[in-house]
C-alpha cells in the first residue's frame, strides 16, 4: 500500500529531516501503522514507542474547535455569515465573518509589542484590536487568530473554557480517550529545546497557546497516532457515531467556502486535490504533524513527526512534507 509514499517517510528519518515518525494509512476498512526513529535526540537519545503522545500544534483547529464550530453551525446557534462582533463586542471590526475567521481570510493584522511575555488577559485584549487589512476575504493569510477569535465564540455559548468543550464535545463522544490538554509528561514526545524553556515536554510548544492555556482554540491539544485514526475513520464516515456531526455537514466541508469561492480553502480545513481532481480535506501542524482525508475514496493519510526537536528552524522538513502529500495524492487510489 502506497510504497512510495512510505519510502519517503522511512527517508525522513534515514536523512534525519525529524527524529522519528508516527504514520497510518487508512484505505477503506484496510489501517497500515509503522512508528519508527526515536522521540527524543537531547539530552538523550530515546527510541520512539507506540502510543506517544504528540503535541498536535495546528490539528487542534481542525479536529477541535472548527468541529465545535460546526456543531453550533448545524445547530443553527450560529450563521456563517454572522459578524464576529455579535458575539464577542470587544472586537471592534464589523466587517469581519466568521467564514473570514473560518477560511483564514480576514485579514487580521497588527503589530503586538512583546507577544509572547504579555499575561493571557493583556494578550487577548490586544488580539481583539487587531484589523483587517485591505484584502479582507480577498486572499488567504492563514493565522492562529481566527482560530483563537472562534474558541472565544465557543466560550461565549459554552460558558467553560474552550478546550474543556473540545473535551466533552468531541474527545470524548469518539473514544479518544489518548486525547488530552493536560498530558502526562513521560508519555509525550518532546518538542523544542529552547534557552527559556528549556527541553519542551508534555506542555504546548506555541507561545500563544502556551499563555492562552485552557481558552486557546488554536492549539494545545495532545493525541496518539490510535486516537487520530479514531478521529479520521469518524471523518470519513461520520454516520458510525452519531450525534456529533451530520454526514451531511461533514460532505459539504470538501468545497472551497472562502468568500470568492475560489481561494481553496473549506470551513477550518484546507484544500488538496487528487489525481482525478477529487477534493480532499488536508491540515498541518508547526511541530510536524499533518492529516490528509479522503471522503469519497474512504482514504487518509495521518503523519506524525516532532520535525521541532531540537530546534525550529526545520525548513526541510517543509519541502519533504509537500513531497510525501503529493506522492500520496498520485499513488492513494
Amino acid at each position: 500500500m502506497n510504497e512510495k509514499t512510505v519510502a519517503l517517510l522511512h527517508q525522513l528519518v534515514d536523512q534525519k529531516i525529524v527524529p522519528g515518525v508516527s504514520y497510518a494509512m487508512i484505505y477503506q476498512d484496510d489501517v497500515q501503522t509503522e512508528v519508527f526513529g526515536n522521540k527524543q535526540l537531547v539530552p538523550a537519545l530515546k527510541p520512539l514507542e507506540d502510543g506517544a503522545l504528540y503535541d498536535l500544534a495546528s490539528l487542534t483547529k481542525v479536529i477541535g474547535t472548527t468541529t465545535v464550530i460546526l456543531q453550533l453551525l448545524e445547530a443553527k446557534k450560529l450563521r456563517l455569515d454572522d459578524r464576529v462582533a455579535k458575539y464577542l463586542p470587544r472586537f471592534s471590526d464589523q466587517r469581519v465573518t466568521l467564514r473570514h475567521l473560518l477560511t483564514h481570510t480576514s485579514a487580521l493584522s497588527g503589530y503586538i509589542k512583546n507577544r509572547d511575555q504579555l499575561p493571557p488577559t493583556e494578550l487577548m485584549a490586544a488580539l481583539y484590536t487587531l484589523k483587517p487589512a485591505a484584502w479582507l476575504g480577498k486572499k488567504v493569510v492563514y493565522a492562529d487568530i481566527g482560530l483563537i477569535l472562534l474558541g472565544q465564540i465557543i466560550e461565549v455559548f459554552y460558558h467553560r473554557p474552550v478546550q474543556a468543550v473540545i473535551t466533552t464535545e468531541v474527545l470524548r463522544p469518539l473514544g479518544m480517550k489518548n486525547s488530552t490538554f493536560a498530558p502526562p509528561k513521560k508519555q509525550c514526545v518532546p518538542t523544542e529545546l529552547t534557552a527559556t524553556r528549556g527541553l519542551i515536554q508534555g506542555e504546548v510548544h506555541d507561545p500563544k497557546a502556551f499563555i492562552l492555556g485552557k481558552h486557546c482554540g488554536s492549539a494545545g491539544l495532545f493525541s496518539n497516532l490510535a486516537d487520530l485514526i479514531k478521529f479520521a475513520k469518524w471523518m470519513l464516515a461520520p454516520q458510525t457515531i452519531p450525534g456529533i456531526l451530520a454526514l451531511e455537514t461533514v460532505a459539504m466541508l470538501y468545497a472551497d467556502h472562502t468568500p470568492t469561492h475560489d481561494l481553496g480553502r473549506s470551513l477550518g480545513w484546507d484544500l488538496r486535490y487528487d489525481q482525478s481532481n477529487t477534493p480532499c480535506l488536508y491540515h498541518t501542524g508547526f511541530t510536524g504533524t499533518f492529516m490528509l482525508l479522503d471522503q469519497k475514496g474512504k482514504n487518509a493519510l495521518i503523519v506524525l513527526t516532532n520535525r521541532v526537536h531540537p530546534r525550529a528552524d526545520n525548513e526541510a522538513f517543509l519541502e519533504w512534507r509537500d513531497k510525501i502529500v503529493a506522492t500520496y495524492l498520485a499513488e492513494k487510489d
